[in-house]
């Protein structure tokens, strides 16, 4: 296969996901939702529309693809090992399109978490167009990565510790914990609000791209925030958030921590990115000068900085965005079409 037909292929398949209402991918999500329970059908069913419209539009890809130079090979020259993540449904679906688009043949390490998705998707493309079944193997359940050019994989940062001894003789990407965060000023409108909740919410907070850490003025009032926030305590209801905001509110009380609490989310003032499930960090700022010293020496371990104004020196991403990463926002900042295109 050529560029241009694999761009097609891909094409193809994100109008599939764009239409939705397959039998046979309805089948699919349900049984993603047996196997694991954070895997609700609405979860699965947004992230699925998130890479239709926003990674798999053709004029998007062709943009995209046009900023690197691509050999336009007709079959796959390399192996790129894939270790993939399983916080949430598909979260490894852009590194895979990477070495798709690429040219390469992709070798997947699926997360027990997340078996099913990726599998069914790259089975369809092969009914559209059988050559495309050489450009993605994966491996056994049980089996190591091996027999490839170069890796790239996602892990907690003790995985990646391990990820950067295993993979050290290879050209490698290592990705580690990351986290969303956000900044207020106190001025936000209700609309806001309900959009930042999007960001804190989707996917029950999970993701690296979700805000697990408020940047408040000082003297801030939380009261709106949390009237606000409400509008998603049907939250509650599913077991497994439930057990966690129970752990936490128990924890809390416990330890005597002082909280925030509106029956579906917990904030607590602490200086750290990253927050248990059902629970939020925030931390108070001065002034400008002030925020950005806080922020400096966390540019590493931040994936999103949301806000609906201006950060000298940041890219934002706006309140109620976060979830919906282009073809461009890589995980890390590390170009990966760079990477590949560098080993051919």
């Amino acid at each position: 296969m050529n560029i241009q037909e694999r761009l097609a292929l891909l094409n193809q398949l994100g109008e599939y996901l764009r239409a939705g209402d397959d039998p046979e991918l309805n089948a699919v999500v349900q049984q993603c939702t047996l196997d694991n329970p954070w895997f609700t059908p609405d979860n699965t069913y947004m992230a699925l529309k998130s890479i239709g419209h926003y990674l798999l539009d053709a004029p998007k890809l062709e943009k995209w693809i046009n900023n690197y130079a691509i050999p336009d090979c007709d079959f796959p020259v390399k192996t790129i090992g894939i270790v993939m993540a399983g916080n949430l449904p598909l979260v490894g679906f852009h590194d895979w399109l990477c070495v798709f688009t690429a040219g390469f043949r992709a070798k997947v390490k699926l997360s027990e978490k997340d078996r099913h998705l990726l599998p069914f998707l790259v089975k369809k493309m092969a009914e559209w167009n059988f050559e495309s079944w050489a450009y993605t193997e994966f491996c056994a359940v049980d089996a190591p990565l091996r027999d490839f050019d170069a890796v790239i994989a996602t892990g907690s940062n003790n995985t990646a510790r391990y990820f950067e001894q295993y993979f050290s003789k290879y050209p490698h990407i290592i990705r580690r914990n990351r986290n969303g965060v956000a900044v207020l000023n106190g001025l936000e409108s209700q609309e806001a609000l309900l959009a930042l909740g999007v960001d804190i919410f989707s996917y029950f907070g999970l993701g690296c791209r979700n805000v697990s850490k408020l940047y408040v003025p000082k003297n801030y009032d939380f009261n709106f925030l949390l009237e606000s926030l409400h509008t998603y305590n049907e939250l509650i209801l599913h077991h497994k958030y439930k057990n966690n905001f129970d752990y936490n509110f128990t924890l809390f009380i416990l330890n005597k921590i002082p909280f925030y609490n509106n029956g579906c989310l917990l904030l607590r003032e602490d200086p750290s990115l990253s927050a248990r499930i059902a629970s939020v960090h925030y931390e108070y700022y001065q002034d400008l000068t002030d925020l950005l010293g806080k922020l400096a020496p966390l540019r590493d371990q931040i994936q999103v900085l949301a806000a609906n104004y201006p950060i000298p020196s940041w890219t934002i991403t706006q309140f109620g965005k976060s979830q919906q990463p282009e073809l461009t926002d890589y995980p890390d900042g590390v170009d990966v079409m760079d990477f590949l295109t560098a080993l051919s």
